[in-house]
């Protein structure tokens, strides 16, 4: 029997290499943005079409290569970064693996213009499926240019399953981003299909996140810094009052590079503890600098998994320094226990006898819960002293404590008619079930949570929170399929500034939007201005802004949490926010009026994220705690 165990060929091992290293057009913009940093670059450009999938440019003007340097770049294992084992464990830089450039080149077509400082002429390469295709020298600036066009040609496969314009252009957005914190002072920008998404010049850390995400974050940063033995920490969280429901503005870098830690991001949420929701994420930016040699990031091709030497110390320092930046801009209550504020409200610098106590004088013969209101009279006069001056008004009014009980009598007269007239309202709910039909008795609220309800085996409980979103959600995943949601115009426009990924999303998502009855049209730069909002959310007062701000939020964490197609995650987002909360005080025609659209529901038992709605407690149940 022949040998069966043969060598693959460069071409098909750089194939096989790029499904780890390139899985989507992000992956190729995250490594040659990469290089570029590496290569010492001060400027750096990025010009995209149809999200990567055509074209890829990355220019920069760092120091260029050779000849020999130009053609060897593409080979397998080739690097500059690396010399020896021992470099694996001093690794400052952003690439060192030698595999990304080879297995870009090996599924897309390349064209790379390079020239050092020092030489006269540059080298053009140009590479088709790992095969090198022409190499001559040509004129180009100092840096390097890659045109790295029609990615996945040779794979069809991996080409279809590629996301939609917008989605790939959302994950070349979040490298970008990551690249573009780790790095304040280089100057990048971003170009898609012949429009500028970003200009980001030469800055601090705080002017950088504020280019990206948006001016508002100007006001929301807490500064972050703290020096030990072990690590370096510097950076900015974000206020509490800012938090979202989604982990989009979460950053850790360590050593300038990006990373994901699950445990290190345990130690900012703890740190917030009491002062956030369970379901709210801060913002953070945050650089941990660490001795090289402490730490292995030749963990996974995509190098964004670290392991650390001492991983319970790292934690502890983290969560220490952002617990008492919290503290040191008043975010987090204080308690001085030097000073003994029992008696703080008692403490005063006037004399005992200098203190004169208040005096009350009042008008024994005012009601003003009188029918008829008495006639005016010409306001008193007082005569004057022989010096013109008039004697003291108050003497005129005798303090008197007749007829004082009648104020009370009257309120609670008042008091007991209204609940008198409450407890006399009629209501009556129709349920399709005849068991569950409630007497004719009043509806009642349960702690401003729960409507309770007699029916004719016992007691109806519903939540009011979750039957609302039921109610919701139905209706707008109607409006979304019928494609004409109601709208109702707002007297004022009202304009809303997005992050950029925010802005790509919500247009991709712009024609469902409207379906729900959302009057929105783009409006410049990450900037959409909202003209309708749907009829079901008339009472919003206004804050069409942050409405819409809270729907693409929902949505995001619709779909990283349940996986929800678009139309579904949109009109659970939708429902959740126009919801009444737990705590909505409700009237009878109100609890009338819920509970009658809840049974108009195809699923009225159960809410949108599947728990149960209604819950019913028998008379025999009842009987039974109370041992009958």
């Amino acid at each position: 029997m022949s040998d069966i165990i043969q060598l693959l060929p460069d071409s098909v091992a750089n194939q096989i290499a790029a499904g780890e290293v390139v899985q989507r057009p992000a992956s190729a913009v995250k490594e040659l943005l990469e290089n570029a940093i590496d290569a010492g670059a001060k400027k750096i450009q990025l010009i995209l079409k149809d999200a990567g999938k055509a074209l890829i440019q990355v220019i920069d003007n760092g120091c260029g290569m050779s000849v020999t340097d130009a053609r060897m770049c593409f080979e397998r294992h080739a690097t500059s970064k690396v010399r020896k084992a021992e470099d694996l464990f001093a690794i400052r830089t952003m690439g060192f693996r030698g595999e990304a450039m080879a297995s870009i080149a090996a599924i897309s077509q390349i064209e790379m213009k390079t020239r050092r400082h020092e030489d006269e002429l540059g080298t053009m390469v140009q590479i088709e499926g790992s095969v090198v295709t022409s190499q001559e020298p040509v004129a180009t600036a100092v840096g390097t240019s890659i045109s790295v066009k029609n990615l996945f040609y040779n794979t069809p496969a991996r080409r279809n399953f590629l996301k939609s314009t917008s989605a790939e252009m959302r994950h070349i957005q979040e490298e970008f981003q990551r690249i573009a914190l780790a790095n304040p002072s280089i100057a990048f920008s971003l170009n898609h299909d012949g429009v500028e998404i970003h200009r980001l010049p030469a800055s601090g850390m705080k002017q950088r996140i504020v280019h990206l995400f948006g001016n508002n974050y100007n006001q929301r940063l807490i500064p972050v810094e703290e020096e030990t033995s072990i690590i370096n920490i510097k950076g900015f969280i974000g206020k509490p009052e800012f938090a979202k429901k989604t982990r989009g503005e979460q950053f850790f870098f360590v050593n300038n590079r990006y990373i994901k830690d699950a445990y290190l991001n345990h130690a900012i949420s703890k740190s917030y503890e009491d002062l956030l929701p369970d379901d709210h994420f801060p913002m953070y930016v945050l650089f941990i600098d660490i001795d090289p040699a402490k730490i292995d990031v030749n963990v996974h091709p995509t190098k964004t998994e670290i392991k650390y030497l001492d991983e319970k110390s790292i934690y502890a320092i983290l969560h220490s320094a952002v617990k008492r930046s919290i503290g040191r801009f008043n975010i987090s209550p204080t308690i001085d226990f030097d000073q003994e504020t029992g008696f703080s409200g008692m403490i005063t610098h006037k004399a005992p006898e200098e203190i004169v106590p208040p005096s009350i004088s009042f008008n024994p013969d005012f009601n003003p819960f009188a029918a008829d209101k008495p006639s005016r009279d010409p306001a008193p006069t007082f005569p004057r002293t022989g010096n013109g001056a008039s004697r003291d008004a108050s003497a005129a009014i005798v303090p008197s404590t007749k007829g004082w009980g009648a104020l009370y009598e009257v309120a609670n007269h008042a008091e007991t008619a209204q609940q008198q007239t409450a407890i006399e309202m009629p209501g009556e709910v129709v349920l399709p079930d005849d068991s569950l039909v409630p007497v004719q008795k009043q509806l009642m609220q349960l702690h401003n949570r729960y409507i309770i309800s007699q029916i004719k085996s016992g007691l109806m409980l519903i939540d009011q929170q979750a039957a609302h979103e039921r109610i919701l959600y139905e209706r707008f995943s109607k409006n979304l399929d019928d494609r004409k949601g109601a709208s109702q115009q707002s007297l004022f426009p009202q304009t809303v500034t997005l992050s950029p990924n925010d802005f790509e999303l919500a247009k991709s998502l712009l024609e469902d939007i409207k379906s729900l009855g959302f009057e929105v049209r783009e409006f410049g730069k990450n900037t959409l201005i909202i003209e309708g909002i749907p009829v079901d959310l008339g009472n919003n007062n206004g804050n069409e802004t942050q409405l819409f701000e809270h729907l693409i939020e929902g949505f995001k964490n619709s779909q990283q949490e349940l996986k929800l197609s678009k139309r579904d995650a949109l009109a659970r987002s939708m429902a959740k926010n126009s919801a009444i909360k737990s705590g909505a005080v409700l009237g009878q025609q109100e609890m009338n009026t819920l509970i009658e659209q809840l049974f108009a529901c195809q699923t009225p038992n159960f809410s949108i994220s599947g728990k149960p709605v209604i819950q019913t407690i028998g008379l025999t149940e009842l009987d039974k705690k109370f041992d009958k």
